[in-house]
């Protein structure tokens, strides 16, 4: 794993951490729309493979969690807020649970991490939900009422604020594909709520600007694509250009004045021949997803244009034997220094997972943790190979191991 020294070394400032989702780690979030459908006894309904449980049970270990995080030489850790712990009723916010996430803060914070913290990840309150959710035209209102408590309670603690998390990709999987709850399958639905997601990560950031001059931007999803080598149709060009325009330019178009850093969730790529995906079968995730560091590399590129900071808020792979897991994090680590060569102000990359978690409808085989968390016995913290691989990275800056 030997790369040219001169592209080697990153930044001194460079931030190192790793992610996790509150809904994901903490477990017995009663008060979601996820717990509600997936414990429904509504049989027409689709359902995941695992209910979530206890999950990871970092609600109750985030101290042993976040020792982990230190001794990985992390810089940094980005982790969630559960707005349905937060926000039990709408008229009411839970004292408890803002002591709690306090807690959660401070000890990050004793650590010397940096803390960026998500207000939005795909769950959201049962109330929520009953009022029509992400349909709402009131929704992007509430959303912005929540985030302006956050930031009353929270803004001594956060360092940078992730209001949302991949809206597309919510918009994709609860209201067109329909996996996810409310489970439809409606385009002008998914269209609504992409748009009121927009408008709710406005008016969030508006409301914590009141308060605090922090940095507040979104966790945007982005797979890059391209047309395969076999493709001699330039309608595959054509389609990749635009499926990426869609999946990007689109959604940043609308929101990029108000962001004051660009965060990137980045998995895949995907390629097209006679506008059918044709991957390669060369390195792939346990889920299937054909893993392509040189995507990642393009992907900066295009938001280079954007003259924005960019965090590189998730890229993670699933692979249970974790035999996969080094090679992917130097070959990312190699694109994102390429990157920063090319004049791509990069800041930071956030590893996802730092611990074994919930994948939604999946349930838990995915193993995307450089820990391993086994769930039969007392939720036990296991580090893999890879943890120590990227822990030797994260303290020296540098990809030449």
């Amino acid at each position: 794993m030997d790369a040219p020294q001169d592209f080697g070394k990153f930044p001194a400032d460079f931030v190192w951490g790793t992610a996790t989702s509150a809904f994901q780690t903490e477990g017995n979030n009663t008060k979601s729309d996820w717990w509600a459908w997936e414990n429904s006894t509504d049989s027409q309904e689709t359902k995941p493979l695992d209910k979530s449980g206890a999950a990871s049970d970092s609600y109750d270990n985030y101290e042993v969690d976040l020792d982990l995080c230190k001794e990985l030489n992390t810089s940094a850790v980005r982790l969630g807020i559960e707005w349905a712990r937060i926000q039990p009723e709408p008229n009411r916010f839970d004292t408890k649970e803002i002591e709690h996430y306090r807690a959660v803060l401070r000890a990050a914070k004793a650590r010397n991490l940096k803390t960026f913290v998500t207000l939005y990840h795909f769950t959201i309150p049962t109330w929520f939900a009953q009022k029509g959710g992400w349909l709402n035209l009131q929704a992007p209102m509430l959303f912005a009422e929540y985030a302006r408590a956050c930031v009353l309670e929270f803004k001594d603690l956060i360092d940078v604020y992730i209001t949302i998390n991949e809206p597309q990709v919510y918009a994709l999987m609860a209201y067109t594909v329909g996996t996810w709850p409310p489970n439809q399958r409606n385009l002008l639905k998914a269209s609504i709520v992409q748009l009121n997601l927009i408008r709710a990560h406005v008016k969030a950031h508006k409301e914590i600007k009141k308060v605090v001059n922090t940095p507040v931007g979104i966790a945007k999803n982005i797979v890059w694509f391209q047309k395969s080598p076999r493709s001699s149709n330039i309608l595959d060009v054509l389609y990749a250009k635009f499926r990426f325009w869609l999946n990007c330019g689109f959604f940043f178009d609308q929101v990029i004045k108000k962001c004051d850093y660009i965060g990137l969730n980045y998995y895949f790529t995907t390629q097209y021949n006679n506008l059918r995906v044709d991957n390669e079968d060369d390195f792939n995730s346990d889920i299937g997803w054909w893993i392509y560091p040189r995507g990642l590399y393009n992907t900066l590129l295009k938001l280079k244009k954007y003259s924005l900071p960019i965090y590189i808020t998730e890229n993670g792979l699933a692979n249970a034997l974790d035999e996969k897991r080094s090679r992917f994090i130097y070959e990312m680590l190699l694109q994102c220094l390429l990157a920063i060569k090319a004049g791509v102000e990069l800041k930071g990359y956030f590893y996802w997972s730092l611990i074994d978690n919930y994948e939604w409808h999946q349930g838990f085989w995915p193993k995307f943790g450089l820990i391993e968390v086994d769930r039969f016995q007392n939720m036990a913290r296991v580090p893999r190979p890879s943890f120590y691989y990227y822990s030797k990275i994260c303290q020296s800056g540098n990809i030449n191991q």
